[in-house]
């Protein structure tokens, strides 16, 4: 396959960036792979995995030249970063992230960025638990969705090249507004995220007893919990706090529904409870029709 891109700058290299990395450098993508970490451990840690050409701390170093910059970084880092690789950025280079919310991502980097240097915001959905550049591997992103959510007007060949890209890297590319997109999400992984933490959080706070026996008896439903609730935690504060206003909106609805179905327990009204959970049910085998399983 032809190379896309001759210089492609991370900017961070956690999960994500480390896995289309390697997906990138599998498939012959770039010419050149550009890591730039703030911390010289993962920097290391990131040359040790191989995951780049060169390396360095100083993320305008890594952005100069670059065809396309993946910024990588926790959402709350976004504005300084863009700030800090603008001056070195050429004309008709791409900027990108991978992040989870995309309205602010407009918001933080845009009004940084030079003439002539277009944005194509990016959340490819998808991930593990785990964080970090060891976490990574080149086929993270087969049969998932990556949504791009590309501001008005923005150039077409750059679209073109990051849609290119994520559809190689293994992914279904969708493109929706960067509204529409934060209000799904703050429902498919926003919404089960805050739920997780706080189901996981409730039980540190049971007796000594009871918790070991809640850890010990863990059946499905609470052993994923913990699994989402063990995701990062400096990623998923940015998130909520970025996308709070989708947020609190499918949790308004969302304590509405629990209200309904509290009230459905305490009159013991078995066919509020029947009719809501046959609902549940269709869209679980929704999920499974779209292999989303």
């Amino acid at each position: 396959m032809s190379m896309l891109f001759r210089k492609v700058a991370f900017v961070g290299i956690g999960l994500i960036g480390s896995s289309l990395a390697l997906r990138i450098r599998r498939d012959g993508m770039a010419g050149h792979i550009a890591v730039s970490t703030r911390s010289q451990e993962t920097l290391d840690k990131a040359e040790e995995l191989g995951l780049g050409d060169s390396y360095t701390l100083d993320a305008a170093e890594a952005a100069k030249d670059a065809d396309l910059v993946v910024i990588c970084v926790p959402l709350g880092a976004y504005s300084a970063v863009a700030e800090t690789i603008a001056p070195s950025l050429k004309p008709g280079a791409i900027v990108s992230d991978v992040g989870s919310t995309k309205s602010s991502v407009i918001t933080d980097i845009a009004g940084h960025l030079p003439e002539g240097v277009p944005l194509v915001p990016a959340h490819p959905v998808a991930g593990t638990e785990h964080s970090g550049p060891e976490a990574g591997f080149d086929t993270l992103f087969e049969d998932r969705w990556c949504i791009l959510t590309p501001p008005e007007g923005t150039d077409p060949s750059a679209l073109d090249l990051v849609t290119q890209m994520w559809r190689r890297a293994g992914s279904n590319v969708e493109i929706m507004t960067p509204a529409h997109h934060d209000l799904v999400l703050a429902i498919t992984s926003h919404l089960p995220h805050l739920i997780a933490y706080t189901i996981v959080d409730t039980a540190t706070y049971l007796e000594e007893d009871i918790k070991a026996e809640v850890i010990k008896f863990s059946a499905a439903g609470f052993r994923d919990f913990t699994r989402i609730a063990a995701s990062d935690p400096t990623m998923w504060r940015d998130i909520f706090l970025k996308n709070r206003e989708a947020v609190l909106e499918v949790l308004g609805r969302f304590n509405e529904d629990l209200t309904m179905l509290q009230r459905a327990i305490r009159r013991g009204d078995g066919d509020a409870l029947f009719e809501a959970f046959s609902r549940t049910r269709t869209i679980r085998r929704g999920v499974i029709d779209a292999k989303q399983a």
